[in-house]
């Protein structure tokens, strides 16, 4: 959104967590994620600009449904500045351990 002429940081799209080094958007719903101590499940990809925000109005493009992702929390507690996001397995995955 930048490069698209928007002045914007952490927290401008009112999202809980920044991150980096991970792909949200390639993670199907139902992954689960541990971050920190907590423990959440990917619920929805992005969402949808049905309406032709302000954002789009503004610059053209709605980043969101390509770069965030929902989550629930299944386990609440606390997250840290460079907490590691774990992608936890699924049920279809063979565990080893």
């Amino acid at each position: 959104m930048r490069r698209k002429g928007l002045a914007v940081g952490p927290g401008d799209f009112a999202e809980n967590l920044t991150t980096k080094g991970i792909s949200l958007v390639d993670l199907p719903t139902g992954t689960r994620l541990r971050i920190g101590e907590t423990l959440v499940e990917v619920t929805q990809i992005g969402p949808k600009c049905h309406t032709k925000c302000a954002i789009f109005q503004q610059v053209g493009d709605y980043v969101m449904p390509r770069g965030g992702i929902f989550v629930r929390v299944l386990k609440g507690g606390t997250i840290r500045t460079g907490d590691e996001i774990q992608v936890l397995p699924t049920f279809s995955q063979k565990v080893d351990g």
